[in-house]
């Protein structure tokens, strides 16, 4: 075509805007890693040493971190006041903006990128004397907050939320009482953005946006666009910009829908994480997962965020109800898990938590204020109040197998009619499934060249020999496929990586 020069400038102009906006999808990951793991409520330190001594060489692709700016301090310290800002300085219970900077550094040198849970859709609700973990102090009642500073002039005029079929309602009113900042206005963006470009000095890789649905996606947009680019003196190459995942609850029936942010970046999938959920509770059946993607509502995949449960719904927090899994119902999370790395669809994210007993509750600490550090078992596993989901042999592996099979598709689907399935991914990987109440026991393609393979979900390869079971694959690439109903997984995977 021809192009004026004054018409090439503007096609110029908007090339290079839609490269830098379309890059915000990537993850911004090492080759040959595909997930990234959220260490809810862990020390800076702590997620450094994990980095280096397990994530990365089990090839996990990323850290997704808790918020790292100041927040209020409430009497019994529950998680929730993570996402009640007082100001953006760098100082929480899990370290300071030194030992960030040093977390950042140790986890990019060994392959592992970060991306921070930022909160700037609010502040801190009312809270008499409200004292932020770096010393601040507010007064939320009169939507003071010096250390930043914001005034009354910066926010939303007070209401609350009790119509989410009122899109203004949902973006102009308060969430639980936390005072809303006004995205349009220069100044807060500018907070914002000073915010965002300091972490992506530091070396981050991208960034979630909580509560992304309480925002308008025009000012997200201005916000987006004036990030930086990530810093090239942290090994990402020029132009890079930051991955950007925003949290949007939307299982359908409201004002604000999940499509209205996929052109500013990847969005949260709570779709995904309430239908994974009923399918290995038992309320739907196996076999239905045969066209899982967008079929079932979903967004596409390179624009869904994927998990099976996270921070907020594991309690019952947010979206999907008694319908999502979590640690307490291990079996059925751990086949979960399993089908979710196993199908290529979608960006995963593994969720590691801290026990709960009250919704409410808060990490373990070593005096009631200070964050203890998760204590390490020989298995791999962890104790001293922290789960560590991302520790057990069953996740960690299937990231390896995710890894492994990268770029292939699902092929060679078998059900049996009901609860038990199997499928091939490409030449490189095999996964079965037996939510049954009867044994699983057939001859099945697993599309993997004549070999023993090692099972990875029951054990590993070890040296020339399987911990756990071993698949026999014959010339034709058949195998006899066994998993029985009492078992205590109820899936098998092998891959050309675990063949003796």
């Amino acid at each position: 075509m021809f192009l004026t020069k004054a018409s090439f400038c503007a096609y110029l102009v908007l090339a290079i805007s839609s490269a830098s906006v379309s890059a915000q999808f990537s993850p911004n990951y090492v080759p040959g890693r595909t997930t990234m793991v959220h260490l809810f409520e862990w020390k800076w330190s702590d997620i450094a040493a994990e980095c280096e001594n397990f994530l990365g060489p089990k090839g996990y692709a990323g850290v997704q971190v808790s918020p790292v700016n100041e927040n209020v301090v409430i009497g019994n310290r529950p998680w929730w006041e993570r996402y009640q800002p007082i100001s953006y300085l760098l100082t929480t219970r899990s370290g300071n903006e030194e030992q960030f900077a040093n977390m950042v550094k140790r986890c990019n040198n060994v392959g592992v990128r970060i991306y921070v849970d930022v909160v700037f859709n609010h502040m801190a609700a009312d809270n008499a004397n409200a004292r932020g973990t770096g010393g601040s102090t507010a007064d939320p009642s009169r939507k003071s907050f010096p250390a930043v500073p914001y005034s009354s002039t910066d926010f939303h005029t007070s209401c609350g939320i009790s119509n989410y079929n009122d899109a203004n309602q949902v973006r102009n009113c308060e969430l639980s009482g936390l005072k809303d900042l006004d995205q349009s206005k220069p100044w807060v963006r500018d907070r914002i953005v000073d915010f965002l470009n300091k972490l992506v000095s530091l070396g981050v890789a991208g960034f979630r946006v909580d509560a992304a649905k309480h925002m308008w996606p025009t000012d997200l947009k201005v916000i987006y666009n004036r990030v930086n680019n990530l810093s090239t003196a942290h090994g990402f190459a020029s132009g890079t910009r930051p991955f950007i995942f925003q949290e949007v609850i939307d299982l359908g029936g409201e004002a604000v829908s999940k499509n209205e942010y996929t052109g500013l970046g990847v969005v949260t999938e709570f779709a995904h994480s309430n239908s994974i959920g009923r399918v290995f509770r038992g309320k739907d059946e196996l076999r239905w997962l045969v066209n899982w993607g967008p079929q079932w509502g979903f967004l596409n995949s390179d624009r869904a965020f994927i998990f099976v449960d996270n921070h907020d719904n594991q309690r019952g927090h947010g979206a999907g109800g008694a319908d999502i899994l979590n640690y307490k119902t291990a079996k059925q999370y751990k086949m979960a898990s399993a089908f979710m790395l196993a199908h290529p669809f979608g960006i995963t994210r593994v969720m590691s938590s801290f026990a709960f007993s009250n919704t409410d509750q808060g990490p373990p600490t070593t005096d009631g204020t200070a964050i203890a550090s998760p204590i390490f078992n020989a298995d791999n596993s962890c104790s001293g109040g922290w789960i560590c989901e991302h520790r057990w042999r069953q996740i960690y592996n299937m990231v390896g197998f995710r890894n492994i099979v990268v770029g292939t598709n699902v092929q060679n689907w078998w059900d049996n009619g009901g609860n038990q399935i199997a499928f091939c991914r490409g030449n490189k990987g095999f996964v079965a499934f037996n939510g049954d109440t009867s044994d699983l026991n057939t001859s099945l393609q697993t599309c993997l060249p004549s070999g023993t393979y090692c099972d990875i979900i029951s054990g590993e390869k070890s040296g020339s020999i399987c911990t756990g079971k071993s698949v026999v694959v014959r010339a034709d690439g058949r195998a006899t496929i066994t998993i029985a109903k009492n078992e205590e997984d109820g899936v098998l995977a092998i891959n050309v990586e675990s063949k003796l």
